[in-house]
């Protein structure tokens, strides 16, 4: 036997029990500045949509408005790490806190004025989205919707050329907060890992970058070598294998914490003594740090209050205007590698 689906309920259906007008029932539900009603009404209107769950239509009130309440956050086609999730987590509190919801959309991997088109159906204020995700045709598209648009991980160049504010993680700083520290250890020959996969590569050359000019500023005479590994402990075995043979660095920085607790394990098997022989720093500071043996030293990203970036998204979209946003300040968490 089919079952019928129950019908959502309408203003109609509370103004009909509650024994007074749409227009009533629209004042009470949406708190209408001005409109002259006894409180018992109010009271009558919202318990009535209580009872028969009453929820508003986002996309109808985005209609009726004119504007939408919604920052739509593409996500990374990564896994997603804790520093991001805990941003993500503290800025939908933010944004919710000045009247807008943070909404997550999965991973896809169209791009362009395909990925733009599925997010303008969505009716969005403002889209967060990775630079690979985004052309000039794409953003163009957004725009003509009044969709403002806040690009992650794009170069400030590019971004002028799009017509975009950004989001951005300071990658540079990161890696270089990492070379000062090694440098400061005494280190002379740093290696640096990238990852081979796609997008983690263009954050891991970011953070290189940032390891090299502070080696350049801060240790006269030290160098830089780079490589690439996979996030796997075969990956790691190989590299260290490498460095056995070529001869060891003095310094790593591994890119992440993940991939340093990988290296780490491949060192101590290969019979190399961290920090004795090799010193060695992550990024991210998550729990793993202080979970492995030695305790990882690590870069962490500090995050400003996170109301104060909601804002200044907030304030971006209002305002019509581009804005750079780079939230984080790296700071060194000295531990025993």
């Amino acid at each position: 036997m089919t079952s019928i689906r129950p019908r959502p309920a309408t203003i109609t259906d509370i103004a009909r029990r509650a024994g007074v007008s749409t227009a009533t029932v629209s004042y009470v539900l949406n708190d209408a500045p001005g409109a002259r009603i006894p409180e018992a009404t109010r009271e009558r209107v919202r318990s009535v949509a209580d009872e028969l769950g009453y929820v508003p239509h986002a996309s109808a009130r985005s209609l009726r408005t004119g504007t939408s309440d919604l920052v739509l956050h593409v996500q990374m086609d990564v896994v997603q790490g804790p520093l991001a999730s805990r941003f993500l987590h503290d800025l939908s509190h933010g944004l919710r806190e000045l009247g807008y919801t943070l909404l997550q959309y999965g991973a896809e991997r169209s791009r362009g004025v395909k990925a733009a088109r599925a997010w303008a159906a969505m009716r969005p204020s403002a889209v967060v989205a990775g630079d690979d995700r985004l052309t000039p045709a794409g953003v163009e598209l957004l725009r003509k919707a009044d969709i403002h648009v806040f690009a992650v991980g794009t170069p400030p160049e590019r971004a002028k050329e799009l017509g975009v504010s950004t989001l951005t993680m300071d990658h540079h700083g990161l890696g270089a907060r990492a070379g000062e520290h090694l440098v400061g250890r005494g280190c002379r020959d740093i290696a640096v890992v990238v990852p081979r996969e796609d997008t983690l590569r263009q954050m891991g050359e970011r953070r290189l970058e940032g390891v090299r000019s502070a080696v350049e500023r801060t240790g006269p005479g030290a160098s830089v070598r780079r490589y690439e590994m996979d996030w796997t402990p075969e990956s790691a075995a190989e590299l260290v294998g490498t460095w056995v043979a070529e001869g060891l660095p003095d310094g790593v920085f591994g890119y992440n914490d993940e991939f340093s607790g990988l290296l780490l394990g491949a060192l101590l098997d290969a019979d190399v003594r961290v920090p004795e022989q090799v010193g060695l720093v992550g990024a991210d500071d998550v729990m793993l740090c202080r979970m492995l043996r030695p305790r990882l030293t690590s870069v962490r990203l500090e995050s400003e209050e996170p109301g104060a970036t909601a804002r200044r998204i907030v304030e971006a979209v209002r305002e019509r205007a581009a804005v750079h946003l780079s939230p984080w300040r790296p700071v060194l968490v000295e531990r025993e590698t």
